[in-house]
């Protein structure tokens, strides 16, 4: 099988890796997934200031982007950071807390050196407040934020959106969480005796490269502007392989994709088997009803609402958050143009509730460094600490949503890339000044998103509507194993979406409702791959809605 280049540039470091002994197979071969490859550091869960504090904000709120000395959890070095001070506490990356129907005003305060902007990823709004890149605001410069929340309730997030910036000043750390609640959604944290921030626990996973003094370390080769820059690191909450002590109840994750590039294949592991867990919302909410998985697929940019019960276990036993083994299919040697074919084979990791395969079963590691994004590896790990009285179940029912609308018009949308350049939407790359896509408010189209057989995986994320996944067709074996209906539909495809991840080679459907929310005037939103070097490098198209 033809290597890929980013396999060719971290062999040497995966061989130096694997004579060391550190296998990558079952939990118990682990050192990072031993109690002592974990240590005692403590998962940073939202508080009520500080980092990732919970905020609800009432009257205007000013967040300040700027540099903050000492606040990476995993190091104590610096990074970016949305500051605001609220109701006499001071916080970073605030985890916004609002209510549907309430109003939201925010001024932005540009602190850095370069332009930003905030887009605030999955919430309703108009254009002008959605952090469209023509309105980045230069250093020193402020922009005013206020519209209606409007959105079901569920599990949104901000970070910025400057052309050609949103990469680095996203890895640098600029990026936290936007939770709505409803009357519902309160009730099934009721029913389920769940509080945010204790058993509620917002995730944000992101890799990083980090230097030997252990600062963050964004500087992209010409192969990772193409790729997307991969980090040989992962840290949950900013943290390094920390520790959650739980008890012997049901616990709510809201798992939130920030990473730049990097996919995860995300499972529940526990004495070498992955547990059965519920997917109850995704980007959009809650979906039509729970759906019981042992694995789920992660692309940047993209939200997974899960209940996992830990009812069964006794204090002392562990379960581990750990990516699984798969073929992230990056056919860069064909990509590049070489005579060879970088045809992957696709290992089948993804059903069945058996032991947990180990890597090099078909897990394509293509990294910087020893980290593949296809390599098995652990990110947080629970200890079961105390046994408590839970009576509670998962509920079989979720709040309601309507089918997805019948499409009027179709549109295809292919992804490519150009001989020897860049990532492309219909061949074009972005220009700021033109919009290629024209939608009708009242209309009501279905986008058919085609990747190329010579590519690699792409998260679309659209701006300013959802996407009602209506079929993948294609999908490679790793993806189509996990299929729940004859449309080849994955369990998060349900419900409401605002990024869907294309495979190599794969089409999916989607139906976008332009008539909802109903926007003031004509809209000039965005369509962009939310592989965040790939979107800086233009595979993003602007979409008029008229």
């Amino acid at each position: 099988m033809p290597q890929s280049r980013r396999q060719f540039l971290s062999l040497t470091a995966k061989a130096a890796m694997l004579a060391a002994g550190a296998s990558l197979g079952l939990p118990a071969l682990l050192p990072a997934a031993t109690p002592e490859g974990f240590g005692s550091t403590a998962l940073p869960v939202p508080g009520t200031s500080g980092l990732f504090g919970l905020l609800a904000p009432e009257g205007r709120l000013t967040l300040t982007a700027t540099e903050a000395p000492g606040a990476l959890p995993a190091t104590g070095a610096s990074m970016l950071a949305y500051s605001a001070s609220h109701k006499g506490a001071d916080y970073l990356n605030p985890i916004l807390v609002l209510r549907k129907g309430q109003h939201f005003e925010a001024t932005l305060a540009n602190g850095l050196s370069e332009p930003t902007i905030i887009h605030w990823h999955g919430v309703d709004g108009p254009w002008k407040q959605a952090g469209h890149p023509s309105y980045a605001i230069g250093p020193g410069g402020s922009y005013e934020y206020a519209f209606p929340i409007t959105n079901r309730a569920g599990t949104y997030w901000y970070h910025p959106h400057p052309h050609g910036l949103t990469a680095k000043q996203a890895y640098m750390g600029l990026a936290s969480f936007f939770i709505v609640r409803d009357e519902e959604e309160e009730a099934f944290s009721k029913e389920l005796d769940l509080r945010l921030g204790e058993t509620d626990i917002p995730l944000v996973i992101q890799d990083k490269r980090l230097t030997h003094d252990g600062r963050l370390d964004y500087s992209p080769s010409k192969d990772d502007l193409l790729m997307g820059y991969l980090g040989d690191t992962v840290l949950t909450n900013g943290q390094r392989r920390p520790t959650l002590k739980a008890a012997t109840r049901l616990y709510r994750f809201r798992l939130l994709n920030g990473s730049n590039a990097r996919i995860y294949n995300l499972s529940f592991v526990q004495a070498g088997m992955r547990l059965p867990f519920f997917l109850v919302g995704n980007d959009g909410g809650f979906l039509p009803a729970a759906q019981q998985i042992n694995g789920l697929f992660l692309a940047p940019g993209e939200r997974a609402d899960v209940l996992l019960d830990l009812r069964t276990l006794s204090p002392g036993q562990e379960v581990f958050l750990r990516n699984m083994p798969f073929d992230p299919m990056h056919n860069e040697g064909d990509m590049a143009g070489m005579s060879h074919v970088g045809q992957h084979a696709t290992p089948q990791h993804g059903g069945g509730h058996g032991a947990v395969p180990a890597a090099g079963a078909g897990g394509h590691g293509e990294s910087h460094g020893a980290l593949g994004e296809g390599d098995a590896y652990p990110l947080l790990r629970l200890l079961v600490d105390r046994k408590v009285p839970y009576d509670r179940m998962p509920p079989k029912n979720l709040p309601s949503i309507p089918q997805p609308a019948a499409g009027r018009a179709e549109r295809p949308m292919t992804l490519a890339l150009k001989h020897m350049g860049g990532w492309t939407i219909n061949g074009l790359a972005f220009d700021m000044n033109s919009a290629p896509i024209v939608a009708q408010k009242r209309g009501v189209e279905v986008w058919r998103i085609s990747n190329a057989k010579a590519s690699m995986p792409h998260p679309m994320h659209l701006h300013g509507y959802f996407y009602r996944v209506l079929e993948r067709r294609g999908s490679p074996a790793q993806v189509k194993s996990r299929a729940v209906d004859a449309q080849g539909r994955l369990a998060s495809d349900l419900g409401y979406k605002d990024t869907v991840l294309v495979w190599p080679d794969e089409t999916v459907s989607v139906a976008i409702d332009f008539g909802y929310p109903n926007y003031p005037g004509e809209q000039l939103f965005l369509f962009h791959c939310h592989n965040l070097e790939h979107e800086d490098q233009g595979m993003m198209l602007n979409v008029k809605v008229i």
